[in-house]
């Protein structure tokens, strides 16, 4: 792999304190960023530490299915923390905000509106067209020795940003967008959407380390409460049901179920394979 070190600048940064990031490097070609920063974290690197690639050969997306876009097209980022300073029962956060961080950014340099990129649970931006959900980018958090003294939290995400439809993957095609198609062929700046995203996320995390997460974002850009869904479940089966919400402690997924208490129960883990919009089927 190939790579270039770059040193973050300290500008806005207080006298005596440390830079928001301690290390930085862009690739242009890696196996995975994931597994650059694991490494990182693994030799002592403090917090926050980035990885940054033009390509992915190995790149992995939820459940360990193979995420890659054509060199140059995607924004393909990990970033790792120590999260000593956050609840082990809060690290879910930390992938929250990052995805939060992405959307807003993309809002911006892709000159969409506001809320224009929604969440869909666990892990997914997406974009809602023509009555269709299509996916944009995902986020795909591990974590390492969550409530022990050395805590580690790596972060990536993968954002399918100057990609035209022509070129989508067929067998991915009626499911997937790009920033570029969503904001009908604007030219997409990615160096711009790195510097609009990484201030984003240095916001975020400065508030989440003082104890502070934008619960009204995340709850409003979820794109599944309030419809209709099916969840395939880590024992391999499957679940109709429909969102009710997020859940703000877990970070789960409060669904409709008539035989628990109170009529609901949150799910944990699994994936939203159907969503059912309105008018949709």
């Amino acid at each position: 792999m190939s790579g270039v070190a770059t040193t973050p600048a300290a500008d806005g940064a207080p006298v005596g304190e440390p830079p928001f990031i301690s290390r930085q490097e862009r690739f242009d070609r890696v196996g995975s960023t994931n597994d650059v920063v694991r490494a990182w974290l693994a030799d002592g690197t403090p917090e926050v530490c980035l990885a940054v690639a033009d390509e992915q050969t190995a790149g992995r997306g939820r459940d360990g299915r193979h995420w890659q876009a054509p060199p140059g097209t995607g924004f393909l980022c990990s970033i790792g923390f120590r999260p000593t300073w956050l609840a082990a029962d809060r690290a879910w956060r930390l992938a929250s905000i990052v995805s939060l961080a992405m959307a807003d950014a993309a809002e911006e340099v892709g000159g969409l509106t506001d809320r224009s990129v929604r969440l869909k649970w666990p892990n997914d931006l997406v974009i809602e067209a023509g009555g269709e959900v299509r996916k944009l980018g995902g986020v795909l958090g591990e974590t390492i020795g969550l409530g022990t003294p050395d805590p580690r939290v790596i972060i990536g995400i993968g954002l399918n940003a100057a990609w035209a439809a022509a070129d989508f993957p067929p067998e991915l095609a009626a499911t997937m967008t790009s920033l570029a198609v969503a904001s009908n062929g604007r030219p997409v700046d990615l160096p711009g959407l790195f510097a609009a995203f990484i201030d984003r996320v240095e916001t975020r995390t400065i508030a989440l380390r003082a104890g502070h997460f934008d619960v009204a974002d995340w709850t409003s850009r979820q794109l599944t409460s309030g419809r209709p869904v099916r969840l395939d479940m880590p024992d391999g089966s499957a679940l109709e049901t429909r969102a009710l919400g997020v859940d703000v402690g877990s970070g789960g997924l409060v669904v409709e179920d008539l035989a628990a208490a109170g009529g609901e129960r949150t799910i944990l883990t699994g994936e939203i394979r159907h969503l059912r919009l309105p008018g949709g089927v």
